[in-house]
């Protein structure tokens, strides 16, 4: 997955103007606009690499003498202490960038490296892991793309990807069936609808109202497993609420298709990557 500069460019921008406002007071007085510096990046534990060329935009847009050799590319396994990219440029502008682009750099590589640990966790399985819409405004698509490079999946981008009926979808819509039913007469042929169900009963009623994919929300591992046998291939099977890395592979052995996990965008913990001036 190729994400387009002009995005990029745009939430690096807005975290520019927010940071620098209109002067770095600890830098402009320190150095002229001549001085340079060469500079690197390091790992600082163990991981999965994301956001390399990203973070080093942030140098290219302040600095139109930026250089950079980079040796980790997205999607890298890291060992602490690896060299990831050495650089040079203004020595003002490399002190103006460093934390915006550490933040994207350190952000990007957390969802990476916690998405990897899930995929491992249910390898040799047939479950798949994938993302949420649960992400930090205006970054999801910088944090889906990090799910990818960990190995993940990206579930739906936005609302208009694909019908989801969740609980309060159908509590207000008077019902399972009636509420996929109503819904069928009026999307696109295109569309496909996932039903969330929080018990067995609701797990045949998506069976009988056609489901596309069927969401085992919260459920425990037994109630998963006869889901999973009654649904029979008639629909995907999704599983998700309060699944972590710990207890993945326990959800995996259901038989379920999909786990999807909102802690890998909303609440994962940083990757330890430095900036060091040489």
């Amino acid at each position: 997955m190729v994400l387009p500069e002009f995005y990029v460019d745009d939430i690096i921008k807005r975290a520019l103007s927010e940071d620098i406002n209109y002067i770095d007071v600890s830098s402009a007085y320190l150095f002229s606009d001549e001085d340079r510096t060469n500079a690197y990046f390091v790992s600082k534990a163990d991981g999965v690499l994301c956001g390399i060329d990203i973070a080093l935009r942030v140098f290219e847009l302040l600095d139109g003498t930026f250089e950079c050799t980079i040796f980790k590319h997205d999607g890298d396994k890291l060992k602490k202490g690896d060299l990831i990219a050495e650089f040079s440029g203004k020595t003002l502008k490399l002190l103006e960038g460093e934390r915006t682009s550490l933040n994207l750099l350190q952000h990007m590589s957390g969802i990476a490296t916690m998405t990897n640990a899930a995929v491992q966790a249910v390898k040799g399985t047939n479950t798949s892991v994938a993302d949420t819409r649960k992400t930090l405004p205006g970054l999801r698509a910088l944090q889906k793309y990090a799910v990818v490079c960990g190995g993940g999946k990206n579930h739906r981008y936005n609302l208009s990807d694909a019908a989801m009926l969740k609980d309060n979808h159908i509590d207000a819509g008077g019902g399972i069936e009636r509420t996929v039913e109503k819904l069928r007469e009026k999307i696109g042929h295109t569309v496909k609808i996932e039903v969330e169900t929080r018990n067995l009963d609701e797990v045949r009623q998506a069976v009988k109202a056609g489901a596309d994919i069927i969401m085992l929300d919260n459920m425990s591992l037994e109630d998963m497993k006869s889901a999973v046998s009654f649904i029979d291939g008639r629909a995907l099977t999704e599983a998700s609420g309060n699944v972590t890395v710990d207890n993945i592979r326990d959800v995996a052995s259901a038989g379920v298709d999909i786990i999807s996990m909102g802690a890998l965008t909303h609440s994962v913990k940083a990757f330890d990557i430095s900036m060091k001036i040489k």
